[in-house]
Parts: C-alpha cells; sequence; structure tokens
C-alpha cells in the first residue's frame, strides 16, 4: 500500500507536463497491443483519478463497522465458527485481489514516471545540439 501511494506522489512531483505523455505507448519501439491503444497521457490521467478513490476507500473501510456485528446469542458456537472461518476467506481473497491490483498500479506509476523522465532527457540533449 505504501509502495503505491509513494509512487503516485512520485508521479505527481515529476509529471510536470503531463502532455508530453501525449502519443507515447508503454512500450518504446513497439506498437501498442490491439486491445490497449491508451498512450500515458491517458494512463497518466487514470491513475491520478484513481489514486483519490483508494484513498476515499481506504478511509470508509475504518468508518463501517462489521455486518455481523449484532447477532443472537441463542446462535450456536458451531454456527458461528463456520461463518468467522467464511469471513476470513472472503476477506483473504478480497485482499489478495487489492494487493495485485495496488502492485499492477505501482508498476504503472513507476514505469510511466520513468518513460517521462526519458522524454525529458531526449528533450534536454535535443536542445543542447545547435540546429544548423
Amino acid at each position: 500500500m505504501e509502495q503505491y501511494f509513494s509512487a503516485t506522489q512520485k508521479m505527481e512531483q515529476e509529471v510536470m507536463f503531463p502532455s508530453l505523455l501525449r502519443g507515447v505507448f508503454p512500450q518504446e519501439g513497439a506498437a501498442p497491443a490491439a486491445e490497449s491503444r491508451t498512450d500515458l497521457y491517458e494512463r497518466y490521467q487514470l491513475l491520478k483519478a484513481i489514486k483519490p478513490m483508494v484513498e476515499k476507500g481506504l478511509a470508509s473501510v475504518g468508518d463501517q463497522s462489521p455486518s455481523g456485528a449484532h447477532t443472537d446469542m441463542d446462535t450456536s458456537l458451531d454456527s458461528n465458527e463456520a461463518e468467522g472461518a467464511q469471513l476470513e476467506e472472503r476477506l483473504s481473497h478480497h485482499l489478495t485481489g487489492l494487493q495485485q491490483v495496488l502492485t499492477h498500479l505501482t508498476r504503472d506509476t513507476n514505469a510511466l514516471t520513468r518513460r517521462y523522465s526519458q522524454i525529458l532527457e531526449q528533450i534536454n540533449l535535443s536542445e543542447g545540439q545547435p540546429s544548423w
């Protein structure tokens, strides 16, 4: 989680001119995949839009009380244990999915930031050469 927030913060600090990412695809020199024709500018916009949703979602998780908090006293211990095991399994499944999504987003964010730095280096190199 911290890696994701760190990567997005670094991206926001480094990418000063997002328009430089227009028409630049994730893998330089390779044509974009047929199913994924989004350039880095679109990915940048998406990553920026996702960050507040992740932050808000994490904040709301802390505010919610468990839905099964009010159970009847007559409920047997076995059914509570079975329900608890089922809830643990569901939570584990969702946390695994969340971890995978955050890992993917972190990787995309880091790749976008690296590519932006490469673009700036190319611009700086071309400005240093005399144009005859």
